[in-house]
């Protein structure tokens, strides 16, 4: 039983590791969406390409992968006999393929809109509070990421409320996890909005910058300039040694 349990969750990663940001975004002409704005091939960030429409269809994308994964894993459950607990696994592993997609260098997403989609083929009602949740933050105050953080925490005390009998606690436990790892993707975006510099929803976005996610923008020095300041000091020596 566990080896169809794990064979489900080897194709769920597999769905999760299709990325729809990359897919739309060459499909529409657009730039890669790990070259803008956070670097993160997610619906938020492609927004920040100005393409409303783009983004709209990665978000579904991504929510498809959560769902066509999960509702998979329920449908051979029941009809395999397999336990509870592989529905769980599969929405771990999809989750993971977004995050870390073995067809795109393990670069991915951050799985909030693939978690949605994972919560929605458990249970309509948790999805729509989790989803309420975050677009009432997002709407508010126009952060995403603040958003995705508030509605990842409390996920899983929604999913353990909401889910009644017959399912598993497996189910809840699973989100818990999940709720954690998109937690620990939001790394820079916490280090950003302590810093303030965290974009607002629907931003234009500069290119993709690596390095100190929480450095002022207008500390940073474009590569000119600095070229020119070496350039400017080098006459200097020069004439200093002449002298």
């Amino acid at each position: 039983m566990f080896l169809f349990a794990l064979m489900i969750a080897v194709v769920a990663y597999l769905i999760g590791s299709v990325s729809s940001a990359i897919l739309v975004s060459k499909k529409m002409d657009l730039p890669d969406p790990k070259t803008y704005g956070s670097g993160n091939p997610g619906a938020t960030n492609v927004l920040r390409s100005g393409n409303k429409k783009a983004a709209a269809y990665t978000l579904l994308g991504d929510a498809f992968k959560g769902l066509l994964a999960v509702g998979l894993a329920r449908c051979l459950t029941a009809w395999l006999g397999l336990p509870d607990y592989t529905v769980g696994l599969a929405a771990i592993a999809v989750v993971l393929g977004h995050m870390y997609p073995i067809f795109f260098s393990f670069k991915g997403g951050k799985g909030v809109a693939t978690g949605v989609g994972v919560i929605l083929a458990m249970s309509f009602w948790t999805a729509f509070w989790v989803a309420l949740i975050w677009a009432t933050i997002a709407f508010k105050f126009k952060k995403s990421s603040l958003a995705a953080l508030i509605a990842a925490a409390v996920a899983p005390f929604v999913a353990f409320i909401v889910i009644q009998h017959p399912y598993h606690p497996s189910w809840g436990w699973s989100l818990v996890v999940i709720s954690a790892l998109v937690i620990m993707r939001h790394r820079d975006n916490i280090k950003r909005m302590q810093a303030g510099n965290e974009p607002d929803v629907g931003n234009t976005a500069a290119p993709a910058e690596p390095a100190n996610p929480v450095a002022p923008v207008a500390a940073r020095v474009p590569q000119a300039e600095q070229t020119q300041k070496v350039e400017q000091v080098l006459v200097l020596q020069k004439n200093a040694q002449r002298s």
